[in-house]
């Protein structure tokens, strides 16, 4: 994967967590709003907020099982080739992961 397959495009709605509130986008920024001190976030966008934790916690859902289970919230290789693959395999034990647990709950 190159760099330019991995910026956002012109017109791509941007789904990103308070980290990213503020930061410059090219297309629509659906970032989630952040209070700061003094300045408490309004009911309006406590339920926008809300609305995006709909969205995205079935995504961050992958990244929390592969970050605790799989131990791989950091990638501990030197160049992005190896990085790549340890990610596919990460992703290719997500899926087992879940395999194993819809064949357990049919059996079950």
């Amino acid at each position: 994967m190159s760099t330019s397959e991995l910026t956002q495009s012109e017109g791509e709605v941007r789904y990103g967590d308070k980290g990213y509130s503020g930061a410059k986008t090219k297309g629509y920024d659906a970032s989630m709003k952040r209070a700061a001190r003094g300045h408490p976030l309004g009911i309006s966008d406590i339920l926008r907020n809300r609305r995006m934790i709909k969205k995205r916690s079935p995504v961050e859902r992958c990244f929390s099982v592969i970050k605790t289970v799989f131990n791989a919230g950091h990638v501990r290789v030197t160049t992005v080739e190896k990085a790549a693959v340890k990610v596919m395999f990460s992703a290719i034990g997500y899926n087992l992961y879940n395999l194993y647990g819809l064949v357990k709950k049919e059996m079950g």
